[in-house]
């Protein structure tokens, strides 16, 4: 029965492929809340992000920035984005506001919280939540 279903199964990527899920605002650039739309026009990305997430793009990640914009601030951040020289794929927005995010998925998601400043990620061990047995 489990061969019938293995040509719909999702796609996986190759070996050594990331997708980036890249939060905007508070991690590439300032934290502009979306009651403030005309911030997003003028705030300046921070320089460590876009080289790093230019550069992640080059190696053949897959850049997708999700973000708690609204869908009529999409094309404001599009434009933003592509002004200042970002390489990305896609653009997700309306994702949930508030943090403590807890993303529950059928498929590895690690997680990297941003603290100031982009830069080469290292493997570290910490303690997770994961459901019980």
């Amino acid at each position: 029965m489990e061969s019938e279903y293995q040509d719909h199964l999702s796609p996986k990527l190759k070996a050594g492929i990331k997708n980036y899920l890249i939060d905007i605002d508070g991690t590439i650039t300032d934290d502009v809340p979306n009651e403030e739309p005309e911030r997003m026009l003028t705030c300046e990305p921070y320089p460590d992000a876009l080289e790093t997430i230019n550069r992640w793009y080059d190696q053949g990640h897959i850049i997708c920035f999700f973000t708690s914009r609204t869908e009529d601030l999409k094309q404001i951040t599009i434009d933003w984005l592509d002004k200042h020289g970002f390489k990305y794929h896609s653009v997700l927005c309306g994702k949930p506001r508030g943090g403590n995010y807890h993303w529950i998925d059928n498929h590895i998601v690690k997680a990297t919280r941003y603290h100031g400043k982009f830069t080469d990620l290292v493997e570290k061990q910490d303690t997770i939540e994961v459901f019980k047995d």
